[in-house]
């Protein structure tokens, strides 16, 4: 199981946040996030919002750290990419 971090770039609610994908499957990525414990109102289209305080846990978990750019690319490739106005949960 691989899934992908990028920084805490994202400012939202007084905090930074992170955007966790997997670039196989939405299965993979919510099987990561609840390991990771957390809640499932954090998935956004296509992504988990992490805050920043989470980060350094992620990892941890083994989420691979890439760059904002780089997690577009894997969600694009792998045709997990949900526009806003998409509203499919996943």
């Amino acid at each position: 199981m691989t899934v992908y971090i990028d920084p805490p770039n994202w400012p939202g609610h007084g905090r930074m946040w992170s955007h966790l994908v997997s670039d196989v499957s939405y299965a993979e990525l919510h099987a990561f996030a609840e390991d990771l414990g957390v809640p499932r109102r954090a998935f956004e289209r296509d992504h988990y919002d992490i805050p920043s305080h989470r980060y350094a846990d992620a990892v941890a978990a083994g989420a691979v750290e890439v760059g904002s750019r780089e997690v577009v690319r894997l969600l694009h490739g792998a045709g997990l990419r949900r526009r806003k106005g998409d509203v499919s949960r996943g």
